[in-house]
Parts: structure tokens; sequence; C-alpha cells
């Protein structure tokens, strides 16, 4: 944990997103056309297949991980994107996704945004498994683990990507309109940035629902009915909506 680092603030009720109830018949958003410069951060199976998916819809997007650029070359050939010692990757970068195991975030260097472009969002992928991550005790006091996430890289975040699979994620976009095509959640507590993630969402080939603020990302956290799922659109709003609060106990140490 770094101290010096200030608390992400819980946000209040002036600016901040409507709760998940008064979403739930949200319009979709435009296809966003524009290119971004993206720095995705962990080369793991979501950040692989991200990396893949995103240079193929015309993104510049350097990724990196913690085992340097030398190990990344094959993915970089495939892809054609830059591989980056993590100290780089968000060099200019519009959007960051940071991807990898949650109980590593404390350990990426203090300055890993600082120099992203100004107003850069960040994509949250994490999940929290004890198991894996040790315990965390504010997440097991019902902190969500991506209002932990944002705390420790003193930014905000968007979660999005957290409850599919990679090889869905790879393969699973469909058009617009297709009945088989499904809904991903994203959660975040600016419009503006959750919009962004939602455009990039929609362009990969899946229906953005908006799930609320991130103190509500609970609802698309491991052990929610909508993790590991590929739900429509209208069948996540619901499955969000109805979510009960609560780890379940198989996420706990």
């Amino acid at each position: 944990m770094r101290e010096h680092y200030p608390p992400v603030p819980t946000p209040t009720l002036t600016g901040r997103r409507a709760p998940l109830a008064m979403l739930l018949h949200s319009q979709p958003p435009t296809i966003q056309e524009d290119e971004m410069q993206i720095a995705v951060i962990g080369a793991g199976n979501i950040g692989a297949t991200l990396t893949r998916r995103l240079t193929a819809l015309g993104h510049d997007v350097t990724v990196a991980n913690s085992r340097g650029p030398g190990t990344l070359q094959d993915l970089a050939t495939e892809t054609g994107a830059t591989a980056a010692d993590v100290t780089d990757a968000a060099r200019g970068a519009e959007l960051v996704v940071v991807t990898i195991p949650l109980g590593h975030v404390p350990d990426l260097p203090d300055d890993l945004l600082a120099a992203a472009a100004p107003g850069a969002v960040i994509v949250d992928t994490g999940n929290y498994y004890p198991q894996r991550d040790g315990r965390i005790d504010a997440i097991l006091e019902g902190t969500t683990e991506s209002r932990w996430t944002a705390r420790q890289l003193g930014h905000p975040v968007v979660k999005a990507f957290n409850n599919i699979y990679a090889a869905h994620l790879l393969t699973g976009g469909r058009p617009s309109g297709d009945p088989a095509r499904f809904g991903l959640p994203v959660a975040g507590d600016e419009e503006a940035a959750t919009r962004t993630v939602m455009d990039l969402v929609d362009a990969l080939g899946f229906d953005p629902v908006d799930a609320g603020p991130i103190d509500e990302s609970w609802r698309q956290q491991p052990g929610s009915v909508v993790y590991g799922t590929d739900l429509p659109a209208d069948a996540l709003r619901r499955a969000l909506a109805d979510q009960p609060p609560g780890r379940p106990a198989e996420f706990t140490p």
C-alpha cells in the first residue's frame, strides 16, 4: 500500500453518476471511430486478448508486463503493438488498461500514470481472488475491488472486461443488432470516462451496459450472477439490478 497517495474520495451526490436502478433503460452509445493511443499493463489472458482486439480496431497499442518487453516480442510482432517497459508504457496514452493480478497492483510504479495524456481514462479489469492475491482487508470489509484499485493508483478507474472469459472476448464480438450479441457491464464514477469505455466495448462487438458507479461494481465481481456469463444486454441489466449484496464464501479467505 502506497500511503503517500491520497485515497480517491467516495463521490458525493453532486456530480455523481446515477445509481444502477436509474440506468436500466439507458441508450447504447455511438461507436467511437477515432484512433486512440492505448496502454495495456499486463499481458495475461485478458491483456493479450485486448492487445489483439484493440490493434485490430486500428488503435495504437503499447503493451507491458512485469517481465519486460523482451518477453512480449511475439505478441508485438503478431499484432503490431509496441512492447515497452511498464515504467514507460502509459506515456502519452489516452486510455490505460490495468489488467494484472489484483494483489500486484500496489507494486506498480508510483508514477505509472504521470506521463499519460491529460484526462486519460483508466480501465480496471481486475478481480479479487483471495487464494491468489492474499488477504486484502479493505475489500473483505466491503470496499469494491475497483474502488480499492483506484486508491492504489491515485486515479479514478472504470471497471470493465472483468466478467468475460478471454476466449469469448477474442471471438465473441458481433455486429450491432446481431441476435447473438451479448452485453458487458461497465461501471465508473465519471460519465465521460465511462462513455469512452462503453464506446470501446461497442466497437469490440458487445452491447455496453451501464452498471452504475464504482461503489456498485460489486454487482459484477466474482461470484455475481453476471460473472463468467454471456447474457444479452436486457438480461444483463436485470441480473445486475437483482444481484444481492455480499461476497460468496468461495471468494473469501
